[in-house]
C-alpha cells in the first residue's frame, strides 16, 4: 500500500498508509460483532498493508481500545502509527444509564462526560494506554467539537474556549516532551476545525464526513488556510455515513440518519456520471479525498475481513481524468477541487 509521509515539525514526521483503519465500527457501531470478528478485521488490514489505526474512549465506550490491544500486543511499536482522542471521560454508571443507547450494543456501562481541560486531557491520555496496552500513540484529537455534538453553537464556544484556556496547554506539553508526535481535533464539521487552526498550532485533523465525493464546501476557506499552515487532513468518514458506498436507495444512510430527499437526488446524478465512465460509485468516493495533497490517510473503517479487503482493493481502480472533469462541468464537484 502506498504511503504519505507528514512532517510539520521538524523530527516530528508521521508516515501514513493513504488507508487506515477506523475502529468505531469495532466499538460494536450499530450492530454487536465478536472480539474473534473483530480481530479478523483487523488482521484483515494488516495483511493489505495498513499501517495506521485511530481509535477514541467512545467508540464502546472503551472497547474499540481494548480490542485495538489484542491485536497490537507483540507486534513492533514502530511498525504501526496510532491515534486516539481526548475531551471524554468515561464513568462507571448503572446499564441503562449508559452513553450510546441504541447506537453502540454490548458495551461496558460507561457514561461520557466531556471534559477539554488541562488534567482532563492528562487523565484521557493515561486510561487510554491502559486500555490500548502501549506506552505511546503518535497522535491525539480533541473528540467531537462540533455542534452536532454539543448542540448549539453557544455550547460548542464554550467547549471550544475551554480546550484553547485549558487542555490545549497539555496537549502543547505532550508534543514538546515527544510524548506524542501531533496533535489536532477530529471533528463531524469543517467550522470548528478552522477556528481552531486560527486559534492555536495545531497538526492534523481528522475531518469526518466534509471532504467528500458528495460535499467540498471546506475547499472555500478551510483547506487553503491549512495549506498556507502547513497542516495535514485524515479524513474519516468518506461514504458521508453510508450514502456514497450504497448509492441513492432508499434508507441510505447520510450523517448518521436516513437521508433526506435532496441528498438522495445529488448522490444519483453523481452515480450517474461515474457510471457513464465505468466506474463505481464507491470507488470514485474512497478516491476522490486522496486526490487532495492535503490528505495524509483516509479512513473509512471496517467490521468484517470482506469489507477491509473491499476497501483496499478500490485503491487499484483505475478512475478516468474525465470523470472528475464531467463532475465539475455540471456542478457536482467544486471547481477548487484537486483532480490529479
Amino acid at each position: 500500500m502506498k504511503t504519505r509521509h507528514f512532517e510539520r515539525l521538524a523530527g516530528r514526521g508521521i508516515t501514513f498508509t493513504e488507508l487506515g483503519f477506523g475502529t468505531a465500527p469495532l466499538g460494536n457501531l450499530y450492530r454487536a460483532i465478536s472480539d474473534e470478528g473483530a480481530q479478523g478485521a483487523l488482521e484483515g488490514a494488516w495483511e493489505t498493508g495498513c499501517r495506521y489505526f485511530d481509535t477514541a474512549p467512545l467508540y464502546g465506550l472503551g472497547l474499540a481500545e481494548t480490542r485495538l490491544n489484542r491485536f497490537l500486543r507483540g507486534r513492533p511499536r514502530d511498525d504501526y502509527v496510532l491515534s486516539t482522542k481526548v475531551g471524554r471521560l468515561l464513568r462507571a454508571c448503572p446499564p441503562e444509564e449508559r452513553t450510546g443507547i441504541g447506537k453502540f450494543f454490548d458495551t461496558p456501562s460507561r457514561r461520557e462526560v466531556y471534559d477539554y481541560t488541562y488534567d482532563g486531557v492528562m487523565r484521557s491520555v493515561e486510561f487510554s494506554l491502559e486500555r490500548l496496552g502501549v506506552d505511546r500513540v503518535d497522535i491525539l484529537y480533541a473528540h467531537d467539537l462540533d455542534v452536532f455534538n454539543h448542540g448549539s453553537e453557544e455550547a460548542l464556544k464554550a467547549k471550544l474556549e475551554e480546550l484553547m484556556r485549558s487542555g490545549y496547554y497539555a496537549l502543547l506539553s505532550l508534543r514538546d516532551q515527544g510524548v506524542i508526535k501531533a496533535f489536532g481535533a477530529g471533528v463531524n464539521e469543517w467550522q470548528p476545525c478552522q477556528w481552531l487552526a486560527e486559534h492555536g498550532d495545531f497538526d492534523l485533523f481528522l475531518l469526518a464526513g466534509r471532504y467528500t465525493l458528495l460535499e467540498q464546501e471546506a475547499l472555500d476557506s478551510f483547506l487553503p488556510l491549512c495549506e498556507k499552515r502547513g497542516i495535514g487532513i485524515v479524513l474519516g468518514g468518506p461514504y458521508n455515513s453510508g450514502i456514497l458506498a450504497t448509492g441513492p436507495k432508499p434508507g441510505a444512510f447520510y450523517n448518521y440518519s436516513e437521508a433526506p430527499k435532496e441528498i438522495l437526488e445529488k448522490v444519483g446524478r453523481i452515480e450517474a456520471v461515474c457510471g457513464r465512465h465505468g466506474v463505481k460509485l464507491v470507488e470514485a468516493a474512497l478516491q476522490f479525498p486522496l486526490l487532495s495533497p492535503l490528505v495524509c490517510s483516509v479512513i473509512p473503517g471496517g467490521q468484517s475481513v470482506d469489507q477491509v479487503k473491499a476497501n483496499r482493493a478500490i485503491l487499484d481502480t483505475d478512475i478516468p481524468a474525465e470523470l472528475w472533469r464531467d463532475l465539475k462541468a455540471e456542478g457536482l464537484m467544486h471547481s477548487a477541487a484537486p483532480t490529479g
